[in-house]
């Protein structure tokens, strides 16, 4: 699936992000990580780690509803065998099982640190993968400039403090998750294509005299060398300990590992640094699975889970108090299409996965799949606001005050922070 560019307005982005790309850190393929310090210090210092899906998962053949009666008429082909035959789901508990390709997700789930939350939507009902994901990522009813994690980056209060002060910058492109008025930064990469380090301090000494370039690039080139200096230091200490490098880390000379591997990896370094960033948004692609959903649909299963793993490991100790939200822009269709896929639905999952999660369990209202109990007669009925998981993620575990919601995301009167999703 192909995304159209989204132009920024210069009102809300400051003169250094137009200079950097500031925004996304790192864009690999389909998978790109964007990353944020707040302004000062959050509840519990907590890490929160936004992962985006895009394409639109179908939440139930992630997390299957194998105990619903009606499920084998309206799709046998999807549902893996039953939990404890050759390659089948992984039970969660009788009613619900994950998908076979979701091991670490599993042992999550085992250790009480995933919390599945099923027939959730956005407040839209958009069926456009692109317009379903400017309103999931605006946090309102229209396509804004900015979206609501770097609001509620702002929110957080406190004093700036960070390698450059607000942020960290260079990069290619920014999920409009993150992009809005809060500095946060980037970093980039593809050290292959980085210029050499003298021809950067040429043009930071050829900029100097300008009051708005200066400073600019001397901020750009300050965080880089952070985030440069921030993941060797972390790899010294890996192979150190282990006489390995990390999973999922860039190896120089070797086979390029798995972008989003590389991301998750980054994104957990730099998270876990003390004083390093709080708030990372990664995005991942492939879940649009119009034809063979069956055998199309294991490849990115396998590629979340696994970078999940990889996410928790580079977290090391910052895991107990970190909270990963994977949310995507709709469900898909109950039925099976005539190419053995699903369309765009409606309702689907969100994961919560993290040391600070009171998971161990299945969270959301299960509205059925009984004639009469479908979205428009052909989509999973959502039961939960997408938007009212993240407000209590934000308000338990990143200490966003309530009065704040509504600012963050806008026209969300009445819509309450759901509770019980982060351990007290």
């Amino acid at each position: 699936m192909s995304r159209p560019p989204i132009p920024a307005p210069p009102v809300l982005i400051p003169r250094r992000t137009a200079l950097l790309g500031l925004g996304a850190a790192w864009t690999l393929g389909s998978a790109s990580l964007a990353l944020a310090r707040p302004p000062g210090p959050a509840r519990r210092d907590g890490r929160l780690v936004v992962v985006i899906l895009r394409g639109a998962l179908d939440g139930m053949a992630a997390v299957i509803p194998y105990g619903d009666p009606a499920l084998a008429a309206l799709r046998a082909p999807l549902v893996p065998p039953p939990p404890g035959q050759p390659g089948g789901m992984r039970d969660l508990g009788g009613f619900y099982g994950l998908h076979p390709a979701l091991p670490v997700l599993h042992g999550f789930y085992a250790q009480g640190s995933l919390l599945p939350i099923h027939a959730v939507a956005g407040h839209y009902r958009s069926r456009s993968h692109f317009e379903a994901q400017d309103y999931m990522e605006s946090g309102a009813d229209t396509r804004l400039t900015s979206g609501w994690l770097n609001r509620a980056v702002g929110a957080m209060g406190g004093l700036p403090h960070g390698p450059d002060g607000a942020g960290l910058s260079v990069g290619l492109s920014t999920p409009l998750l993150l992009r809005g008025p809060t500095p946060i930064g980037s970093f980039d990469p593809l050290q292959a294509a980085r210029p050499d380090d003298d021809l950067l301090a040429r043009i930071a000494a050829l900029n100097a005299p300008d009051p708005l370039t200066g400073p600019a690039l001397r901020a750009g080139l300050r965080a880089d060398t952070y985030s440069i200096r921030a993941l060797s230091a972390r790899e010294r200490a890996d192979a150190a300990s282990s006489g390995m490098t990390a999973p999922g880390a860039p190896r120089p000379g070797t086979a390029r590992p798995d972008p989003f591997l590389v991301l998750c990896h980054t994104a957990g370094t730099l998270l876990a640094a003390p004083d390093g960033p709080r708030v990372a948004a990664l995005e991942i692609g492939g879940w649009d699975t119009h034809a063979a959903q069956m055998g199309r649909l294991s490849g990115p299963l396998r590629r979340l889970d696994a970078g999940l793993g990889v996410l928790r490991d580079a977290l090391g100790p910052c895991w107990a108090h970190g909270a990963v939200l994977v949310m995507t822009e709709f469900g898909r269709t109950v039925r099976i299409n005539g190419t053995a896929g699903t369309d765009h639905g409606t309702g689907t999952i969100t994961l919560l996965a993290g040391g600070a999660v009171a998971g161990g369990r299945v969270g959301g209202t299960w509205p059925g799949l009984a004639r009469g109990q479908l979205f428009e007669n052909r989509d999973l009925a959502p039961t939960t606001d997408l938007r009212a998981v993240a407000m209590g993620v934000l308000r338990d575990h990143m200490g966003v005050p309530a009065h704040a919601m509504p600012r963050i995301f806008p026209g969300s009167a009445g819509i309450a922070p759901l509770a019980g999703l982060i351990r007290a």
